[in-house]
């Protein structure tokens, strides 16, 4: 990765922070995201003095569509090149909440915001002959459907339904990259079950009760990243594109992501939803 440039969303802790510094340590210039300048300045010192990697640092809340368009303009002003996007970012909500756009948050912020910062830096990563775009997805995809008539769960709202249509969201976005933009690589991954601080925000009862149980189980924050990271890196994936990985291998996702009707569909509603505002 020596002399290309990453840019990884929610970069400041968990899986992200991980994944900054593994591509930090294979050479990579990276680029990290957050919310608290605090958190964001010590994760970038600390990625920096372990790495020896130039890290930018940009803050964005990412269920802003606004914020989204500002972090893609800074982004683009910053930095010269960008290989390598890494949508890491996403989140668990287990009641239902309104972003500042009036948007259900867990599909603003899992599926909205990556589609639109991808969007808006596609032209920069297209220059690069290396060019990547990550995301990351889940094994709880194979339980989401994409709910046309209620996607934002105005009549019926369910947390852990709202995250599995996200995650299948990713997935159906990945592959229909792919198909649009031959010249960027995109591809998804599962990270595993990770001990993070994931959903702590609005816990839903399972992460209450059973998470401090099963937290001894779960994989490391750098275990998560591991499969973020060969995404990004791995020479034997140049040209690898409209792919699934889980334990740096690829997968078959569930059968219902293949659907190419469902993801040209799902385009196109995204493609209003962050048009309109």
């Amino acid at each position: 990765m020596h002399g290309r440039s990453a840019l990884i969303t929610g970069g400041t802790g968990g899986i992200g922070r991980a994944t900054a510094m593994g591509l930090g340590r294979l050479g990579a210039n990276v680029a990290i995201t957050g919310r608290d300048a605090v958190r964001a300045d010590e994760a970038a010192r600390e990625i920096g003095e372990a790495t020896g990697a130039t890290v930018f640092v940009f803050l964005a809340d990412l269920s802003s569509q606004a914020e989204v368009r500002r972090l893609a303009t800074e982004a683009l002003d910053r930095l010269p090149t960008i290989d390598v996007l890494v949508n890491n970012v996403g989140g668990y909500w287990d009641t239902r909440q309104l972003t500042v756009d009036g948007i259900e948050r867990t599909l603003a912020v899992n599926h909205l915001a990556p589609f639109l910062l991808t969007d808006l830096l596609l032209a920069r990563l297209k220059r690069s002959a290396y060019a990547r775009v990550v995301t990351v997805a889940s094994q709880a995809h194979g339980q989401g459907w994409i709910d046309f008539d209620d996607l934002q769960g105005e009549r019926s709202y369910s947390g852990a339904r709202a995250y599995s249509q996200s995650k299948l969201a990713n997935i159906l976005f990945t592959y229909e990259l792919a198909r649009r933009q031959p010249r960027v690589t995109a591809n998804a991954v599962h990270p595993g079950v990770v001990s993070t601080a994931f959903g702590a925000e609005d816990p839903g009862r399972t992460q209450r009760l059973l998470v401090p149980f099963l937290r001894p189980f779960m994989k490391r924050p750098a275990e998560g990243a591991e499969t973020s990271i060969y995404a990004a890196s791995a020479p034997e994936l140049v040209g690898v594109t409209g792919g699934y990985f889980a334990n740096s291998r690829v997968r078959r996702s569930a059968p219902k992501s293949y659907n190419q009707d469902l993801a040209a569909r799902l385009w196109q509603v995204s493609e209003e939803l962050v048009r309109a505002r």
